[in-house]
């Protein structure tokens, strides 16, 4: 059956000069507004112990419109203020729900500077979108079209580091379901093989920072040179976030070919629980951890396997699926990583991540056929390990076991 999704689309526009004054200064009260409500609500609660809902920061803000100091806040739209407060309630209720950490200040040098306009303070007609305070619509650049008769409810306007502006358009979308598939598959993450696929095929790592490294170093030897505060240190960043945009941008793009491409031939997809957070303190990996994107990669496969009615299980991370032999399951002693082939004592002879992904398929399809999940049970930091992959030397209870080359049979 086919659903209703709300669909962001992201398009690249050029404003004209009076437009892009205009978004500078909603994007400087937009941080302003958000920070000084940030700053009262601490305050109210050590001070006071006091909370502070959304109405009685929208209050406080009409009352900083009539200071003389604050004066200038009048001049921008009021939506995209008032959704700044919106968005500071939510960052609260996720902290206070143990969902994410207190709520930061906006940095003018740090955050990406971004406005977001509800219906009432845009017009949309004939396909072009004209924002609250301008005469003109955007000049942007409709890469895609929207769904056919969609209309957007909000606009979301930001500018990246390297001085690119965006506009992502929020719309009502019908999904329907890809055509059902019997294929299951097992996904082991690693760094020389991006992934490995209990099929056997091994997806080559792109390694776009690498490839763009050297370019990177000029340009940030370049930057480094330029004295602080000058007009040639602010060009020279453009150019150091203009070699970032391109190296995210190729990264994003072959991430999003790859996960449409295992939705699409996969009723089942089956990945690892990993810790990045915890991979990136390894001083000599954590730069190539931080360009394989697996969380980036995970995110697109939750969302993609949901809109289109594939399964997604997610395995527990201290699964052993490396150490574990897949035709008679004893699980290893050690396996350090320069060891990419192994054999076990009952004579099989293993690929590494060729048969950590058919372990972590056959885990998977455990998991899934007693509908229940495998949740992460602790952090590598609290018990001490610091190995890029965690496994313990123990097996989990009730997975197949495979016969030495036997490809894992998908389930019905």
């Amino acid at each position: 059956m086919t659903q209703q999704v709300k669909r962001a689309f992201k398009y690249r526009f050029y404003p004209t000069d009076e437009q892009a004054a205009e978004l500078s200064r909603t994007f400087g009260c937009v941080r302003l507004v958000y920070n000084k409500a940030l700053e009262e609500r601490t305050r109210a609660w050590y001070a006071e112990q006091r909370r502070i809902s959304y109405v009685q920061s929208s209050a406080a803000l009409t009352e900083w419109k009539k200071t003389e100091e604050l004066a200038f806040l009048t001049e921008v739209s009021s939506v995209p203020l008032q959704q700044a407060l919106r968005h500071l309630q939510t960052a609260f209720a996720n902290f206070f729900a143990k969902l994410a950490r207190y709520p930061r200040y906006k940095s003018r040098k740090r955050s990406r500077p971004a406005a977001e306009y509800t219906r009432s303070a845009f017009k949309w007609r004939d396909g072009q979108l004209t924002l609250a305070k301008m005469a003109e619509p955007l000049d942007i650049r409709w890469s895609r079209p929207l769904p056919e008769g969609a209309e957007p409810t909000t606009a979301t306007v930001s500018r990246d580091a390297a001085g690119r502006w965006f506009v992502s358009l929020l719309c009502e979308d019908t999904v329907a379901p890809a055509p059902a598939a019997t294929a299951a598959v097992g996904l082991d993450a690693g760094l020389t093989s991006l992934v490995t696929l209990s099929t056997g095929e091994k997806i080559t790592n792109s390694w776009h920072e690498r490839r763009d490294r050297a370019r990177l170093a000029k340009a940030q030897r370049e930057l480094s040179r330029k004295a602080q505060g000058s007009a040639n240190r602010a060009k020279a960043r453009v150019k150091v976030a203009r070699v970032h945009a391109r190296i995210a941008d190729r990264r994003r793009d072959f991430l999003h070919k790859l996960s449409t491409r295992l939705v699409r031939e996969n009723q089942t997809v089956v990945i690892e629980d990993l810790t990045v957070r915890n991979l990136l303190r390894n001083g000599r990996l954590a730069r190539a951890v931080s360009d394989a994107a697996w969380t980036e990669l995970r995110s697109m496969l939750e969302y993609k396997c949901a809109w289109y009615g594939r399964e997604l299980v997610v395995v527990d991370r201290w699964f052993p699926s490396s150490k574990l032999c897949g035709a008679c399951g004893t699980v290893a002693a050690g396996m350090p990583l320069n060891v990419r082939e192994w054999a076990c004592g009952c004579g099989a002879v293993h690929d590494r991540d060729v048969n950590a992904a058919r372990n972590i398929l056959a885990a998977g399809l455990a998991v899934s056929a007693c509908g229940d999940g495998v949740r992460p049970q602790r952090e590598s930091s609290r018990t001490g390990r610091s190995s890029v992959k965690q496994e313990p030397q123990r097996a989990t209870a009730g997975i197949p076991r495979l016969q030495a080359g036997e490809e894992v049979k998908n389930r019905p």
